[in-house]
């Protein structure tokens, strides 16, 4: 386990740059932290790092957005707070996503932890310490 704290947000790409070079070949990524510690605004700088120029926006109500790195690979950014049941994720056919082998980030991923792969997931659990400080434990 690493275990980074930022004490602004200008520190998180280092997160963002930690994340992607302790994947090992994972493609999923589950985040898990209180609303509001920032879970889609570290997304957006993974998604930057990666090279894309899309808007990176929480899929709160769509459940899933796509984005394009600049080599033209998909990475899939899901938001699933707002289901109450396992079968909504079925309804969205998360096995096409989760074992297609591009990248997915998956806030709220407590709500479907049984449905993860186990052998593919990497974990980024944050802390929020204070308004700006936050601590990021990745496994």
């Amino acid at each position: 386990m690493q275990t980074i704290t930022i004490d602004s947000q200008s520190e998180l790409r280092n997160v963002a740059d930690a994340i992607l070079q302790n994947l090992d070949g994972r493609s999923i990524v589950a985040f898990y932290g209180q609303m509001g510690a920032g879970k889609t605004t570290l997304i957006r700088e993974i998604v930057a790092l990666l090279g894309s120029s899309d808007v990176v926006t929480s899929p709160t109500f769509a459940l899933v957005n796509q984005y394009s790195t600049e080599e033209g690979e998909a990475i899939y950014h899901f938001d699933f707070y707002r289901i109450n049941r396992l079968e909504e994720a079925f309804d969205l056919g998360y096995e096409e996503y989760f074992y297609s082998g591009d990248l997915c980030l998956i806030e709220w991923s407590e709500k479907i932890g049984e449905l993860l792969p186990e052998d593919d997931v990497m974990t980024v659990t944050i802390h929020v310490n204070s308004e700006v400080s936050r601590t990021f434990e990745i496994e």
